[in-house]
Parts: structure tokens; sequence; C-alpha cells
């Protein structure tokens, strides 16, 4: 029995353990290499621009009662209005007010009209942009090609309707293009403000770097820098410029390092990102990725030597995108509009630089209008929220003595 006993409590043989050593050891090389090619696909996804990706179904139109339904997200069940990027005889649908839902569809008034022989294909991708070309505000625009050093970028200029110095420049997202922008031109024009859309390298409509990749900021502010250029030539003295989501990051590096920053007159940031090392990792986690999957794309996204792997041209600079910790550099007014539920960029960058420069920046927090949907969602509040501020920094046109009379 003794024996026995000695033999069970032995220690394994020096084969025993080899192998076991060897199996970790692969097993181990083998779990670094999946976390290794996730994060190289995460990097890569990050800086590749990309066509707008299908998020609901079509799951039915009714023709007689001009309604649509669409699988239930949170996106399709915001109040307000939006528009539909489908496919088929239609490629874009503005759709209203929830008229019912249940718990996997969600029915919303059509307020494009769609007829009997219509077809639209079932997959669908939700939208705040609402519209989706220039004519639709029928408003007088005229067409612009700001000379960039990637080359000539095309942009929509709405002159106000009385001559005036002070100009807004809206620059949007990534993965959209300046259309994005057309639902801020009204408010804008209605003040007195002339407003300028633009694009940017890789975006779409202006022209292609040489990778094609987006540098998440820091090097698409030299295209809007030029833009401010052409203001400044065009009679503006005052110029705003306002970002949507990753356009408020080129934003915040326009009022960081333009040449024309003695012009800047305040910077307005809609669901903005302020720090994309917070958003990066905020998305694997809704992702499911792995711990520590976010960690290693920004770290090849920060380096040279992973441009191969990432197709950037050079290492992403987070450290010079994280405008929190560059908020002591910030020299004009910034109005922030972001929603608590963005479910995209979170919002704790946004309340820390509020918090960081209170002598600057004011934030305006929404709830339920998810990303960049605070004007669908909240049309009179979003509207509210920057002709207030506007007015706090004196910077809505005064007519002319003659049209006051």
């Amino acid at each position: 029995m003794n024996a026995s006993r000695r033999a069970a409590g032995a220690a394994p043989s020096p084969a025993v353990l080899h192998a076991l050593i060897v199996g970790l050891t692969v097993a181990l090389g083998a779990s670094l290499a999946l976390l290794a090619a996730v994060a190289g696909r995460m990097a890569r996804r990050v800086v590749t621009p990309a066509g707008r990706l299908a998020d609901t179904r079509i799951v039915d139109v009714d023709v007689a009662a001009q309604t649509i339904t669409l699988s239930k997200t949170a996106d399709t069940v915001l109040p307000g209005r939006y528009g539909l990027f489908t496919a088929g005889t239609a490629d874009y649908v503005k759709v209203g007010s929830v008229l019912s839902d249940d718990e996997s569809t969600v029915t919303r008034k059509l307020l494009t009209h769609i007829g009997s022989d219509s077809r639209l294909a079932a997959d669908a991708a939700f939208s705040g942009w609402y519209f989706d070309h220039p004519e639709q505000l029928h408003l007088p625009f005229e067409s612009e090609l700001v000379g960039a050093a990637v080359g000539p970028c095309p942009a929509w200029i709405f002159p106000s309707a009385q001559p005036s110095d002070t100009w807004v420049i809206q620059v949007h997202g990534r993965g959209t293009t300046r259309a994005e922008c057309l639902r801020a031109v009204p408010l804008f024009q209605g003040l007195g403000i002339t407003s300028m859309l633009v694009s940017y390298r890789n975006d779409g409509s202006a022209p292609r770097s040489r990778s094609g990749a987006y540098a998440l900021g820091a090097t698409e502010w030299r295209d809007v820098d030029a833009a401010l250029g052409v203001a400044r030539r065009r009679g503006a003295r005052r110029i705003i410029v306002m970002g949507w989501s990753m356009g408020g990051a080129i934003a915040l590096q326009v009022a960081l390092n333009s040449a024309h920053r003695n012009l800047l007159a305040g910077i307005v940031l809609e669901s903005p990102v302020i720090d994309w090392r917070r958003v990066l990792s905020y998305q694997a986690r809704q992702l499911g990725l792995p711990a520590g999957v976010a960690g290693l794309a920004i770290g090849a996204l920060g380096t040279d030597w992973a441009t191969p792997l990432t197709g950037t041209e050079a290492r992403i600079p987070f450290e010079r995108l994280d405008v929190v910790a560059r908020a002591g550099e910030l020299r004009h007014p910034v109005l922030i509009l972001h929603s608590d539920d963005d479910g995209f960029v979170p919002p704790d960058a946004s309340y820390d630089l509020a918090a960081a420069r209170p002598d600057l920046v004011e934030m305006q927090t929404f709830s339920v209008a998810r990303h960049t949907k605070l004007w669908n969602y909240d049309q009179d509040r979003w509207s509210r929220s920057i002709t207030e501020w506007l007015e706090g920094h004196d910077l809505i046109p005064q007519p002319p003595a003659a049209s006051r009379l």
C-alpha cells in the first residue's frame, strides 16, 4: 500500500513535463496569434473607408397606407425624422414618426412616396442624414473646389440671405459624406451665417491619399484648413467650424493647428470623437472582442513599423488626437452636443473636456438621441442650444441698418 501511495504521489516524469510545457506553449502561442489577428483586423477596419453597412431589414411596405416596417433596433425605434438607405427603385427614402412596434419590428410613416410598382431591397441602413441632396433644402447654393494639398476637394456653399462675413464650415464624420451636414444648413442660414460643407481625403468625394486610409483627423484637418482659406478669400472674417463624429476630431485639430486660427470664432461639436483611444476601447467591448484586442489595435496603429499591417501611411498620433490631454491649448469657445446613450462614441471624453476647460467648453447633454441623430430626435432643442450659444458669444450677424428699419 505504501509503495502504491508513493507511486501515486510521484512527480511527473521529465518526458511528461516536457509534453505539458510544449502543449501550453503551443496553446499560448495560438491564443496570442489569434488575438494579434483580431487586433490587426480591427486596426485595419478603423482606418479603411467603407460603404454604408446594412443595419436593419425592410420587413414590409404598405403602399396604400404609406408606411414601412423595419426590423427593430436601438435606432429604428427612435422618435423623429430619419433617412433609410436601400437599393432597388429608390436608393434613399425618408421616414417619419413611429406608428407601432412589437418585439421584433417597428412601423414608421413614409415621408417619401413609394408607388405600387416600387421595389426596395430588404437590406437597408438607418440614417440621421434626412436630406441626401442639397437641392432638397430649396436654398440657393453653389459648388466649390477647395485646393487642398491632396487635390481639389468638392464643397457646397450656401450663402446667407444678406451679405455676411460670418461663416460656418461643416465637417462630416467617418464613412459618410458632406450630405450628413445638410440638416444644419437651414438653422445657420436663418441666422445670417453662410454655410460651407466640405469634403476631405478618402471620403469618396475628395481625392484619395496615397494609402487611401483615414488618419482619424491627423491629416484630414489640412483639407478643412484649406477650406478656411477659401472662406477667407471670399470675405469671411469670423469662422465657426462644426464637426460631426470624426468630423469633431478634425474640427478640434483645425482649432489647434490651423494657420487661420485668428479667424476662428468657435467650434461646435456634434457627437464628437475627442479621444480615439477611448472610442476604440468602447467599440471593442460593444463587439464582445477579447480583452486586450483594442490595446493591441491601438498599439499597431500608433507605431510606424505596423503600417504595412494597418494600411496607413504613417502611425496615428493618438497622443495629439487626445484633446482632453491637450485641453490647455484650446483658445476658442466650444459647444459640445452629445447623447448619453450615443452607442458609438461614448460621451466620457466630452464630459472630461468640459470639466477641464469650463471657461471655454459648454456641453449640452441629450438622452435617447443616439449617435449624430440629435437633430432628428429633438430638432427644437438642438437648434435652440446652438442658437443660444451663438448669441452668448455674439456670433449672430446683425442685419444691415436699412433692413432693421
